[in-house]
């Protein structure tokens, strides 16, 4: 998984955190509401809102699981390979330097 993907998700999942803390807060802010609507759509919200909960806490385990399992790949594979892991290495860094050095 690309280092650009783990930002994504990870910017997905905090995203989602604070529309679930906004919507958590709105709630308490709609509590001194009466009404049969009300109550019904606080009702349908708080269920959304704890699916909601335990479909980010899946999608967390989701993304830990696949960044040890690239982690360890990449670790297996450095270990198998050492030199074309340091060719690698010194290649990047010669093209980062290169950029780096155009500025």
């Amino acid at each position: 998984m690309s280092a650009e993907a783990n930002v994504s998700k990870d910017k997905l999942v905090q995203d989602f955190r604070t529309v679930v803390a906004d919507a958590e807060e709105l709630l308490k802010a709609t509590a001194s509401q009466a009404g049969e609507k009300v109550a019904v759509a606080r009702e349908r919200i708080q269920d959304s809102l704890h699916q909601a909960k335990v479909k980010l806490a899946e999608a967390e385990d989701v993304i830990v699981q696949r960044s040890k399992q690239a982690a360890r790949a990449t670790d297996d594979y450095v270990r198998e390979n050492p030199w074309q892991a340091v060719g690698a290495a010194a290649g990047v860094g010669l093209v980062i330097g290169l950029l780096i050095g155009r500025r």
